[in-house]
């Protein structure tokens, strides 16, 4: 997986404004490691399946994850950031 450039939802934006600033950080750095390498094993990338097949995931924390989605162009999607849980908004 190669990425072309990274673009951001609205409720991405939203949802990131949100985090503490440590976290922030964190999704900062893991942002870079994944335009770096997609395929880092840190990131523990994973195509999601079930309701949410065609979206992928990405660690940023035992709990955080960023929800994005490949587009046909080869740009990527940030969808949704958040704990776990978040698999169950989308």
């Amino acid at each position: 997986m190669m990425v072309k450039a990274i673009l951001y939802s609205s409720e991405f934006v939203a949802e990131l404004r949100k985090l503490p600033k440590t976290l922030l950080a964190l999704a900062i750095k893991k942002e870079k490691i994944f335009k770096d390498n997609p395929l880092h094993p840190s990131l523990r990338l994973h195509a999601l399946q079930g309701k949410l097949k065609g979206l992928w995931s990405i660690s940023i924390t035992g709990s955080y994850r960023i929800i994005f989605e490949r587009q046909a162009n080869g740009d990527i999607l940030f969808i949704s950031i958040g704990k776990h849980d978040i698999y169950r908004s989308l």
